[in-house]
């Protein structure tokens, strides 16, 4: 009888530059990835796509593909070259080269934006499987603190207030294969990214929430930021976020991974500029919650910024996967 070899089920969900770190560490580690991805990206390149072509925003789909895909080098740097013109004003400005070859096979596939994301990661030979957490664009909305309602997920972090919740104001449905992937996971990830506008537009899919509390065998893990940000997550301490996630529909996180690295004198000057801060990490509160904490040393300072370490994050979170099953 042949012998088949079974890798942990691992399903990441969020967007932006967090999850891409994650998967890129991820896929050198022996575990089955499949990644869930916001599509309420309406800024930038993808915001005008998007408002222009009516193609879901591509961006932070385009990342993760990147991040998974085997090529490396040129063929990668390929992908996410930006156009920008010397005299500026061209219609082409801002758009990156994978955005528009994954409008192209939108295309191709005649608006079937699942279709064409796997087709192009195919094209890279990615590991694992990526998909939209909603084949259809979703439009971010957010209740700040002092009650103010605004939308639209690039204007979220700049109203001077911070966010108190985040909703859509339409019917919005998951993506059954995104939906499938977490009912078989053996651990889903949340994170790491901005908590309201990466992960947290995820979770706001019924179909996912309901999914993810139903997967009572699963792990369910947070990555903590390293940092605040600001208008989003000011002086939110690690208990907090994992909170946020609660708030908006999820029954339970069973771990948090933080980071236990001291950041440089220089690197918190250059953050405090932004009045962004390090996540506190509240030990105490997270175990009255009922959350494990599991502190390593995560962080990348490589580049004079504070940054997840994708191969030491990525050995983070293959240790739970490896007890997991």
């Amino acid at each position: 009888m042949p012998f088949h070899l079974t890798y942990p089920k691992v399903v990441a969900l969020g967007g932006g530059t967090g999850l891409s770190s994650l998967l890129r560490g991820l896929k050198h580690f022996p575990v089955d990835i499949s990644a869930i991805v916001t599509v309420a990206d309406d800024g930038g390149s993808s915001g005008i796509l998007n408002r222009e072509l009516k193609v879901p925003p591509p961006g932070d789909i385009r990342n993760v593909l990147v991040a998974l895909s085997e090529a490396e080098g040129i063929f990668r740097d390929l992908l996410q070259f930006r156009f920008q013109s010397d005299e500026g004003g061209h219609y082409l400005d801002g758009h990156s080269l994978g955005n528009l070859l994954i409008v192209a096979m939108f295309s191709l596939t005649h608006g079937n934006f699942v279709e064409a994301v796997e087709n192009i990661g195919k094209v890279l030979n990615i590991k694992g499987r990526v998909y939209p957490a909603c084949p259809h664009a979703t439009v971010l909305h957010a209740q700040l603190q002092d009650g103010r309602v605004f939308k639209g997920e690039s204007q979220l972090a700049f109203q001077g207030s911070r966010i108190q919740r985040v909703f859509f104001d339409q019917d919005v449905h998951a993506e059954p294969l995104a939906v499938k992937a977490i009912e078989n996971a053996d651990v889903i990830v949340l994170g790491p990214g901005s908590v309201f506008t990466s992960v947290l537009p995820n979770l706001l899919l019924p179909e996912i929430a309901a999914a993810i509390n139903a997967n009572t065998r699963a792990e369910k893990v947070y990555i903590c930021n390293l940092m605040t940000e600001h208008g989003e997550t000011d002086d939110m301490t690690a208990s907090q976020h994992v909170q946020a996630i609660l708030d908006h529909g999820i029954e339970r996180v069973s771990k948090v991974i933080l980071n236990e690295e001291s950041l440089p004198t220089d690197v918190l000057g250059r953050y405090e500029a932004e009045e962004a801060r390090p996540v506190i990490n509240d030990f105490d509160k997270l175990r009255e919650m009922g959350v494990e904490a599991i502190s390593a040393r995560i962080a990348n300072l490589s580049d004079g910024t504070a940054r997840h370490d994708p191969i030491k994050l990525a050995a983070a979170v293959y240790s739970i996967a490896l007890g997991s099953v």
